[in-house]
């Protein structure tokens, strides 16, 4: 048993919320491609390698959709609500300096 679950049911719970997750991204990164530009967001992507607990997120359950859901929420409420634009959420997210959107 793998937190209080068999095995096959934790499977199934973390293939679950991979396929919701790549459905959430696939429709974020419509949503951002629509308000940016696809040649607006290739040209101003910065090199930020993601973090290792990204990475992790992969084998618990739900995770990397909840991770991207974050994302959603940052977006939101620290950029669109302070009168940022996507583009710079673009460049905050994909950029290691952290003083590019001011």
């Amino acid at each position: 048993m793998i937190a209080g679950m068999h095995e096959q049911d934790f499977m199934a719970y973390m293939i679950f919320g991979l396929i919701l997750n790549f459905i959430f991204s696939i429709f974020f990164g419509l949503y951002l491609s629509k308000n940016i530009g696809m040649q607006e967001m290739i040209s101003s992507k910065g090199d930020k390698e993601q973090p290792l607990f990204v990475s992790l997120s992969l084998f618990i359950p739900f995770a990397k959709m909840i991770i991207t859901l974050y994302r959603v929420v940052i977006l939101q409420i620290f950029f669109l609500n302070r009168g940022y634009t996507h583009k710079e959420f673009w460049i905050y997210m994909t950029s290691n300096s952290l003083n590019k959107v001011d």
